[in-house]
């Protein structure tokens, strides 16, 4: 009736894929979800108590648009110590409400419409809805797992036209886990500078890789200045629903999404921002020991999908595996409905992550041992009527 006042974008835009295998296995106890990517380790014990102290003692108005400096300087120091990142906590760092709310700024603050955002695939599922909503195109780059689902510069040479100008990167990468490494970046950097494009990388999952450490693109010579680097307290600190996550990079590109900013969320929660200082300065314990039970999963679930005949690409970073069912003769939409229906486990199609993403579902192994061996269970007599 209404549908006449929504605007053409929004209403050509899909709902969320992973959303949608969510709210079917909600409410269901027989159900087991590997859906959503979120830790199932409780935020810890001081860090809520640091809140409910800041609560009882009123602090209960808004910070400035960028954030508290207090945390903008310990996220500059946790960059520097950790990735090799520095930044000015004053101008080239802001608090945003979650990662998420990073990624939507910087791409309307730097899209003109009919600029070309070009995007790993398969990948994050709201970087192209977003790009789509600020009138910019969205242009694929696939990548396989022969090659480890990176971001190859030969593939990326043949995508790069005129109106190329922003390469959204997430590594570790969300559904894959792949990671890059400093050789990997070398030649991504080098073309990235002779196309003059600016990189939006999205580095949420950065604590959490298995058998190598992070490198952000940000840190090689001559690439900080043209890199928004977006990351957040969500995964590696168990605070999905505090939704705090932050931006870093030139001041001059961060003033620009603080505008948008100012005008619309205005500021991140105040408690979220208070959990993430007390995280940064006492939590890296609990960070290592969550990443340790990751790893733990991640080797079961791998060796499980292999082991009933699902080719399985070895995730080094993130919590998600990327089996392929391509064996099965399916679709990957086919495969996690009927997974779903018949066995009771719930995983998302791999097609909602871009094209590149078709004959794979993803898979979170942020759920406990005893939950994935009995997915696991599920899944291979499931496997024994379909091939």
């Amino acid at each position: 009736m209404h549908n006449e006042w929504i605007t053409p974008r929004v209403r050509e835009i899909a709902p969320s894929g992973i959303r949608a295998f969510f709210d079917l296995s909600t409410g269901n106890q027989d159900i087991i979800s590997l859906g959503v990517g979120e830790p199932d380790f409780v935020t810890p014990e001081h860090v809520r108590a640091a809140c409910i102290r800041a609560l009882n003692n009123g602090e209960t108005m808004y910070t400035p648009n960028s954030g508290l400096l207090e945390l903008r300087e310990e996220i500059a120091s946790y960059l520097h110590t950790s990735f090799n990142l520095r930044y000015e906590p004053t101008n080239e760092i802001m608090v945003t409400v979650g990662s998420s709310e990073a990624v939507d700024l910087a791409l309307r603050a730097f899209i003109t419409p009919g600029d070309e955002i070009i995007v790993p695939s398969p990948s994050y599922i709201a970087y192209s809805p977003i790009t789509h909503l600020n009138g910019g195109v969205t242009v694929e780059v696939e990548s396989s797992a022969e090659q480890g689902f990176k971001l190859t510069a030969e593939a990326l040479r043949q995508v790069i036209t005129p109106r190329s100008k922003i390469l959204m990167v997430n590594f570790p990468t969300n559904p894959t886990g792949a990671v890059m490494t400093y050789e990997d970046w070398l030649p991504i950097a080098q073309i990235v500078k002779e196309n003059n494009l600016l990189v939006i990388s999205d580095e949420i999952y950065a604590e959490l890789t298995y058998d190598s450490h992070h490198v952000s693109i940000a840190s090689l010579p001559g690439m900080l200045e043209r890199t928004i680097v977006i990351s957040g307290f969500s995964k590696a600190f168990a605070m999905t629903g505090w939704r705090v996550g932050y931006a870093c990079g030139d001041q001059e590109l961060i003033a620009a999404m603080l505008k948008i900013h100012q005008y619309t969320a205005m500021c991140a929660p105040i408690l979220g921002q208070i959990a993430a200082i007390e995280s940064l300065r006492n939590g890296m314990e609990h960070k290592e020991h969550m990443k340790r039970c990751f790893d733990e999963r991640r080797k079961l679930l791998v060796s499980g999908f292999r082991s009933m005949g699902l080719p399985c690409h070895e995730p080094e970073g993130a919590f998600y595996a990327f089996p392929s069912i391509a064996n099965t003769g399916l679709k990957s939409e086919d495969f996690a409905l009927q997974l779903l229906k018949e066995v009771g486990v719930a995983a998302v199609p791999g097609h909602v992550f871009g094209a590149g993403g078709e004959g794979y579902i993803r898979c979170s192994y942020a759920a406990s041992l005893q939950k994935l061996a009995e997915a696991l269970e599920r899944i291979e007599g499931f496997m024994k009527v379909k091939l």
